[in-house]
């Protein structure tokens, strides 16, 4: 009987070690990352909001993009995925959810792609060349994720925009933004003497949006406009009209404060060492 055990054992083991999914994984498109997991187990994207915005989309990893597999799950007969990424810090109490279609387990944590380098000339390009592409939350791919034979999610948001341009360079989200690169002194400033103080590429934040200095003159960004066609999208803007519009009902700040209670605020971050 002992022996029949042991020859048993030596059977199921490593049935058991195979049978164990592997704990990372890596995306092998891009792959829409969603804050719900019934969204995940959808074949397609789910409704749209009254502004036409998919709320439950985060973010869209590029390919590449590494991710840590914190559950497997099954929905609706789909797998899905409760993943984190090194790509991606999500707000407070957010879970990210993946469809595990999308991904290729792997046995250890993939590297984080390092983009290339790219020039202030080359960034204010590829900036320019989205004005007019329609606002998408949670969009940063303007050609948008395949979901069969239709293309959805084409289009940026306002730090979508960005993060499109510097292939992920930048912080995904605002609320990482306005402490991301260093500070432009621009508190008690007035509206001329901060035209004076801006450069192209200088991040003009708050926590929920950000205009991004195209030169002198203009200002880029995505902004959502409910009911507008393309709700909105990348516009081009006078610098000195978006600025007078900001500072009517915002403070300008030279750090982000941990604790700013309903004070409406913003700051300057100047994040490329070509804009010295």
């Amino acid at each position: 009987m002992k022996r029949l055990l042991l020859i048993l054992n030596c059977l199921v083991l490593p049935v058991a070690a195979i049978a164990q999914p592997l704990p990372y994984a890596v995306a092998s498109a891009p792959t829409p990352v969603y804050n719900s997991p019934q969204a995940a187990a959808s074949s397609a994207p789910p409704p749209t909001d009254r502004c036409g915005q998919v709320r439950q989309l985060e973010w869209i990893a590029f390919t590449g993009t590494p991710f840590t597999v914190v559950a497997d799950m099954i929905l609706n007969r789909q797998s899905v995925l409760e993943v984190t990424s090194p790509s991606y810090r999500p707000p407070p109490g957010v879970r990210l959810f993946v469809a595990a279609s999308r991904l290729e387990r792997r046995a250890s944590l993939p590297p984080l792609p390092i983009p290339a380098p790219r020039s202030a000339e080359e960034l204010l390009q590829r900036l320019h060349s989205a004005i007019g592409l329609p606002y998408v939350w949670g969009g940063n791919l303007r050609q948008g994720v395949q979901f069969g034979q239709t293309r959805h999610f084409a289009g940026l948001d306002c730090s979508g925009l960005l993060y499109e341009a510097t292939d992920g360079a930048t912080p995904r989200n605002t609320a990482d933004l306005v402490s991301y690169g260093r500070a432009v002194p621009v508190a008690g400033l007035t509206l001329a003497q901060l035209l004076k103080r801006l450069k192209p590429l200088d991040l003009i934040v708050w926590k929920g949006h950000v205009v991004i200095v195209a030169d002198g003159e203009q200002a880029i960004e995505s902004l959502l406009v409910c009911g507008q066609a393309g709700n909105g999208g990348v516009r081009l803007t006078p610098l000195r009209q978006r600025l007078r519009e900001i500072m009517t009902t915002r403070q300008g700040l030279d750090i982000w404060p941990k604790q700013h209670g309903k004070q409406q605020l913003f700051v300057v971050r100047r994040w490329l060492p070509l804009a010295d």
